[in-house]
This record gives structure tokens, C-alpha cells and sequence, in this order.
């Protein structure tokens, strides 16, 4: 038995014990980071750096990467760290600060998914009226407040959660810090503020994913309206990058919080751990530059330009030679 006020560290759940088995899930995992910095960093390069892409759309796809790139951050380093130096410790303020940055980047970029699928819904549904709607001061305050949501929701939960009296010990069945697995190491009865604080920010999803349907329940009707083929095919096209991106950060969450209990193994809950904290942040550079044609165009034009640089610079190279 123990109390919060003891805890000096808490032990993260290890992958393996098997030490070529740990080198291999550092391997393994820094070739995730990197995939997910490259593409992610691609796209805020793009998007940053080409004036026609500065609209609506590709803004709030420039802050979904900024997202993802914060939420793999957050825990995906400190488990390869763990695994090559084969230890399983992360200090108490270290637990916090990874609770806060991964709940408040989940928490953001569920918020901007959401406002993702307006930005489609009056694309289609509302085209005379886009300009007007999403104007550059109406996208930066949508934007912001997503970032607000996710600031003080984090906030909120984890104040709360490393307030409660631990008095079981210090053992986390994660690979990183999530508010599930603190509560478990909480006093009886004493997490009942903090579960009341889940079940307002559940109703404030179920909410936003109401949102969600709803708006691409009215875009399919529009979609099917209209009369051409290849109008069909463009609206269809926008739509399927945010689609595929929302199911795939819905689809892992939810099986990883409402998935029964009798299916539930130790092994299992690590597959699933990762399949919605350290996939979705990787995949969805890939799933917008696929079904993308403007983003394309753009990284094969700037990759041609620094090709025409390099063969500059070795032309004038070998001529003063």
C-alpha cells in the first residue's frame, strides 16, 4: 500500500522481457516515428509553403498534422527510450505531462475532425455561401477553438486525476500514461469527480460524432444530386480522406474503451493501445496524400525543383573546375 504523495515514478507497461525483442520493438517503433514525422512534416511544408493551398480545407489539414505530430510525440519516444534502456520508469511529473499533451491532442483533433466535416458539408451542400462561411477569421477561430477544447479538457482531467490518492501502488498496464489505468491505482470510491468528469466528455463525443454523421448524411444526398459523373467522382474524392481518417480514429478508440471484458487479455490490450495512439498519427499523411491530387502535384513539383537546384549546383560546380 502506498499513497500518491510516496509515488516518485510509475512503471510503464513493457512490451517483452526478451532483450532482442525489446531492440526490436525500438527498431520497429522508430521506424513509425520517422514515417509519421516525414509525412506529417511534408504536409505542413506543403501547405505552408504553396500559396494556393491556403485555403479552408488545407488549413485545417496543416493543424490536424500539427496534431498528430504532437500526439506521437508524446508517447512513442518515451517507449523506444524505455525499450533500449531496458527499463520501464517514467517519473510522476513525466506520467502528467504525457496524460496532458496525448489527452489534449486527442481531444483537439477529435474537435477538428469535427469541424473538418462542416468545412465538407457547406463545400457541397453550401457552395454559393463557402467564402462567406468559412472566411480565413471564421477558420482561425473554429481552429482555435478546437486547440482551446483539447487545452482545457487535458486540463481539467489531469489536475483532477493526479489529484486523487493513489494506494496502489504504481504499476500501469500501458505502455504510456492514459486516465483509465491511474484511476485503477486510486483509493475506493475516491474517483467518482473524475468519472463524473468522463462521462461529460463522452456525451461531448457522442455529440461531435452525431455532428459527423449528420453532416455526411447531407452530403451524400447532395453528392447523389448531382447529375455528372465526374462531379460526383470530385465531391466523393474531398470527402473520403476525412472519412477514412475519422473511422480509422472512431473505430480504434472504440474498441479499445468499449470492447467486452470477456475478450479482453493483457496482449490484446497492448495491440489495441497501439492501434489508436500510435497508427492513426502515422497513417493519415498516407491517407490524404493518396487520395489527394493537389498534394501530389505539389511534392512532385518541389521535388523536381530540388532536383533542377541539384543539378544546377553541379553544373556551375564542374564548370568552375
Amino acid at each position: 500500500m502506498c499513497n500518491s504523495s510516496s509515488i516518485t515514478q510509475f512503471l510503464l507497461l513493457a512490451f517483452t522481457d526478451t532483450r532482442e525483442l525489446q531492440l526490436l520493438h525500438f527498431w520497429l517503433f522508430l521506424g513509425i516515428y520517422l514515417a509519421a514525422l516525414l509525412g506529417n512534416g511534408l504536409i505542413i511544408t506543403t501547405i505552408a509553403c504553396n500559396q494556393h493551398l491556403h485555403t479552408p480545407m488545407y488549413f485545417f489539414l496543416l493543424n490536424l498534422a500539427l496534431l498528430d505530430l504532437g500526439s506521437i510525440s508524446t508517447t512513442v519516444p518515451k517507449s523506444m527510450a524505455n525499450s533500449l534502456w531496458d527499463t520501464r520508469a517514467i517519473s510522476y511529473s513525466g506520467c502528467a505531462a504525457q496524460l496532458f499533451f496525448f489527452f489534449f491532442c486527442a481531444t483537439a483533433e477529435y474537435s477538428l475532425l469535427t469541424i473538418m466535416s462542416y468545412d465538407r458539408y457547406v463545400a457541397i451542400c453550401k457552395p454559393l455561401h463557402y467564402g462567406t462561411l468559412l472566411g480565413s477569421r471564421a477558420c482561425v477561430h473554429m481552429a482555435a477553438a478546437a486547440w482551446a477544447t483539447g487545452f482545457l479538457n487535458a486540463l481539467l482531467h489531469t489536475a483532477n486525476t493526479f489529484s486523487l490518492p493513489l494506494c496502489k501502488g504504481n504499476a500501469l498496464d500501458q505502455f504510456f500514461c492514459e486516465i483509465p489505468q491511474i484511476l485503477k491505482l486510486s483509493c475506493s470510491q475516491s474517483y467518482s469527480r473524475e468519472a463524473g468528469l468522463l462521462v461529460v466528455s463522452v456525451c461531448l463525443g457522442f455529440g461531435c460524432f452525431v455532428f459527423i454523421v449528420v453532416s455526411y448524411v447531407q452530403i451524400l444526398r447532395a453528392v447523389l444530386r448531382i447529375p455528372s459523373e465526374q462531379g460526383r467522382h470530385k465531391a466523393f474524392a474531398t470527402c473520403l480522406p476525412h472519412l477514412a481518417v475519422v473511422s480509422l480514429f472512431l473505430s480504434t478508440a472504440m474498441f479499445a474503451y468499449l470492447k467486452p471484458p470477456s475478450i479482453s487479455s493483457p496482449s490484446l490490450d497492448l495491440v489495441v493501445s497501439v492501434l489508436y495512439s500510435v497508427v492513426p498519427p502515422a497513417v493519415n499523411p498516407l491517407i490524404y496524400s493518396m487520395r489527394n491530387q493537389e498534394l501530389k502535384d505539389d511534392w512532385e513539383e518541389d521535388v523536381s525543383r530540388y532536383h533542377d537546384l541539384n543539378w544546377w549546383l553541379w553544373y556551375n560546380h564542374d564548370k568552375k573546375e
